[in-house]
């Protein structure tokens, strides 16, 4: 009987104690526990790196520091005012100010490299903070640059494969949860909680370091001989759409991407002329830009002429003395040349606009712009970047004057390099185009694959007849006529050159494309050189080049 009092008497004791926690003293013990805090860190993850076809690194990270305070713990004010200035190269007067702001952490500098990151972790000033962080970092600088892009300083991406595939490349950042009291000093005995960053994934891509680089190189060299504005060259394959390389010089340093390469002083522009002009920096010609197609724009006069004169397109005949007139409009042959006699085979591959100046008026114009259409003029791409549409405005309206400068590729006709390469493609590829692509495949940091991006086809742009027939007439382009740089290879060329007018009083816009073998096709290449000259003097050299150096390299 005495023991049960006695533990009823410790029970209604124990009771009691609680009651009065927890109402007469909750007050206290709330205040307890909102006196301690959680502070997070964030773990940056790395970035997944961009790499080329044959394993070469694009764009990979560096390691760099975050530097920051806080000010509850800091026991030296001065000491440490004076020792992060001094590191880190800034004036006192700012560190100071950020020293002295009571804050649970204040941060000083970022992107600090890791050598003076180092230096200041190992002087251990009580209250400063070291943490890692990753920096974009691209090898090769200025290569790719308007295909590549780059991160901007929260690492994330901002033009081009960086912002297109940020999902795939960002990563999951980590944290450190510290446990603090209400002055923000970090409570000791207590296990921080720490969750590990996951690094993004690797983008490995088609493009080839190689033939991007001499491709870059050989434009730079008739950019600084013509004093072009901008030289483009893409080279693909026409039996899988991958992208081998796609130049767009002057390119820029992505490791420096806010610095102008014109030259040009800024000190005068305002914020939104700066950023117009950066924008026109980072612009990818390639894909965005759109020109007169000049005589490239042949293959599909020639093609429409011979499509609406099937049984009798092999008896054309024009005498070229030099221009074509027709009323009070008169078109001339580029320099004037006069060509003499011309079938049609002769007047393709000498460009003889007096002979296509003459078919744009046989022709019909609601067939030639329905052929337009179908080679996706006015129509969107089968491309994943951002791009810009050709335009194509020949109709039954039109007039004689446009009918005669859009059967030559000028007037109000506009295209991309892009466009006139996928043209180009399709020709090789027997009719059929597929879809240019540039991404290979997504692996993690373990080297599996995440993503496989297969090749497909967009669909048929023409018959494999009127394939076979464009690659004879181009062929003959190099062999008796406009393309004479491509003859003499070890290789066989189908190509057409082009020199388009776009201003009175400017040099021509110069263009080449064409693949190779003509035969068994390996390879597509378009080049176009603003102002440069004529597309057989300009842009076909360019090409020879380029391709001289891939079948060096990878044979036929």
């Amino acid at each position: 009987m005495i023991v049960f009092l006695a533990a009823l008497l410790m029970i209604l004791g124990l009771i009691g104690r609680m009651v009065y926690l927890m109402v007469f003293d909750a007050e206290y013990y709330q205040k307890k526990a909102e006196d301690l805090h959680e502070r997070e860190r964030k773990i940056k993850a790395a970035r997944g790196e961009i790499i080329d076809t044959n394993g070469t690194v694009l764009a990979t990270n560096r390691t760099v520091c975050t530097i920051s305070v806080i000010h509850s713990q800091i026991k030296e004010p001065e000491v440490v005012i004076k020792k992060l200035s001094k590191c880190l190269g800034m004036e006192e007067a700012e560190v100071r100010k950020r020293v002295k702001k009571v804050s649970s952490m204040e941060r000083i500098k970022t992107n600090v490299d890791k050598e003076t990151g180092d230096k200041i972790r190992e002087m251990e000033l009580a209250g400063v903070k070291v943490d890692e962080d990753f920096k974009r970092y691209y090898p090769y600088n200025e290569l790719a640059s308007k295909v590549i892009g780059f991160t901007g300083g929260d690492n994330q991406g901002i033009i081009g494969l960086e912002v297109r595939y940020e999902d795939y490349l960002k990563g999951s950042n980590g944290r450190i949860l510290t446990t603090t009291d209400a002055r923000g000093i970090e409570l000791e005995g207590v296990a921080e909680d720490r969750v590990e960053p996951v690094p993004g994934n690797d983008l490995v891509i088609s493009l080839d370091y190689n033939i991007q680089m001499y491709a870059q190189q050989e434009a730079e060299k008739v950019m600084e001989a013509k004093g072009a504005d901008y030289v483009s060259i893409l080279i693909l394959n026409p039996q899988n759409g991958e992208i081998y390389a796609c130049v767009n010089v002057p390119e820029f340093d992505l490791n420096d991407p806010f610095t102008l390469n014109t030259g040009v002083d800024t000190s005068a522009m305002t914020d939104q002329q700066k950023q117009d002009t950066l924008n026109q920096m980072w612009r990818n010609q390639c894909v965005n830009d759109t020109y007169e197609p000049g005589s490239t724009f042949k293959m599909l006069t020639v093609l429409e002429y011979m499509k609406e004169n099937p049984n009798t397109w092999q008896d054309y005949v024009y005498n070229c003395n030099g221009s074509y007139q027709n009323g009070d409009y008169t078109i001339k042959c580029y320099h004037g040349t006069a060509h003499g006699a011309q079938n049609l085979i002769q007047a393709f591959a000498n460009s003889c606009n007096g002979a296509f100046a003459e078919i744009g008026m046989q022709i019909n114009s609601e067939k030639f712009r329905a052929l337009a259409n179908q080679m996706l003029f006015n129509s969107e791409l089968p491309y994943t970047l951002p791009y810009n549409q050709s335009t194509f405005s020949l109709d039954g309206s039109s007039d004689d004057w446009e009918k005669l400068q859009t059967a030559i590729g000028q007037g109000k006709t506009q295209i991309t390099p892009l466009h006139n390469l996928m043209i180009v493609s399709a020709i090789a590829n027997g009719g059929t185009l597929m879809k240019p692509y540039m991404i290979d495949h997504v692996e993690n940091v373990g080297g599996q694959t995440v993503k496989k991006f297969l090749p497909s086809a967009y669909g048929t742009l023409m018959s494999a007849n009127d394939a076979q027939f464009l690659t004879h007439l181009m062929s003959q382009v190099v062999e008796i006529g406009t393309g004479s740089a491509m003859r003499g290879t070890s290789y066989t060329v189908a190509g057409k050159t082009g020199s388009a007018e776009f201003e009175t009083g400017k040099e021509t816009h110069s263009w080449f494309v064409g693949f190779a073998p003509a035969d068994k096709p390996k390879v597509a290449i378009c080049v176009l050189a603003e102002e440069s000259g004529s597309g057989g003097a300009v842009a076909a050299p360019i090409a020879r080049q380029v391709l001289d150096r891939y079948f060096a390299k990878y044979g036929q």
